[in-house]
């Protein structure tokens, strides 16, 4: 496996040669580049300066693992759902043109209150997945569906997502959420979508809630050698964001032994 962060947080104020040097100098290997942030790495970018930022990753070594967008598909209105998947197509030709491997989407809500079933969203959902995930198969871009919100980030949810995505360009981003921890164990959860995670968000390693050693076993047992991106909140100066990456990157080692 290979370690990463994802800019929401500790990075959100980087520009891209701040990224990629915090990433030499502190054993990270790749990242997530996070939409709205200070870096810039948006849909507007004109060609040349696409390929101008593609060229600083790769110069450098450092991968840009995928673009973490906010995209989402509960919405009860057609429009607003139609702004989201084209979104979510357009930030898959942005990750084509950077040369990265994936773009991150998510599910963010039920519209139980407004009288819709639970299982009628979640459909829904998956659907939108699909017409995400074809589009970006043509152009070599996963869709990684992340296991978020506070209704739809259960992980029998998550299946249910899945299975009406059913289309083998679209992944679950594995998202280290202590619900997803039952009598100090995940893998009853991990088990319901093992067959479909193509990446790995991590938190806080310290957090001795969540069953690292375990998380990393079961990936391991599975085969799984993408990213774990650490998702972590930041500091106030630089010289401390870096100081906490390096302890964060000595945890993740000893954790893999």
């Amino acid at each position: 496996m290979k370690l990463g962060f994802v800019t929401y947080q500790i990075a959100k104020d980087w520009d891209v040669p701040t990224i990629i040097e915090v990433c030499q100098n502190n054993g990270f290997q790749g990242v997530e580049l996070r939409t709205t942030h200070a870096h810039g790495v948006e849909v507007d970018l004109s060609a040349d300066q696409r390929q101008e930022v593609r060229k600083q990753f790769e110069d450098a070594g450092i991968e840009i693992v995928g673009i973490g967008s906010a995209f989402e598909y509960h919405a009860v209105e057609e429009e607003v759902l139609r702004e989201n998947i084209n979104g979510t197509i357009e930030c898959a030709k942005l990750a084509a043109d950077l040369g990265c491997s994936g773009v991150k989407v998510r599910p963010n809500g039920l519209q139980v209150a407004n009288g819709i079933p639970e299982e009628q969203t979640l459909e829904q959902i998956g659907v939108s997945v699909r017409e995400c995930a074809k589009a970006a198969a043509d152009l070599g871009v996963q869709i990684r569906v992340e296991v978020h919100g506070r209704d739809t980030q259960r992980p029998d949810r998550m299946r249910s997502i899945m299975d009406h995505a059913d289309h083998d360009n679209a992944y679950a981003c594995w998202n280290s959420n202590l619900g997803e921890v039952e009598d100090g164990s995940i893998e009853a959860n991990f088990n319901l979508l093992k067959h479909k995670i193509g990446l790995v968000h991590i938190t806080e390693l310290a957090n001795a809630e969540y069953p690292w050693q375990q998380l990393f076993s079961l990936l391991q047992a599975e085969g799984y050698g993408g990213y774990t991106l650490a998702e972590i909140k930041g500091c106030e100066n630089r010289e401390d964001a870096e100081r906490l990456l390096r302890f964060y990157k000595a945890l993740w080692d000893a954790y893999q032994g």
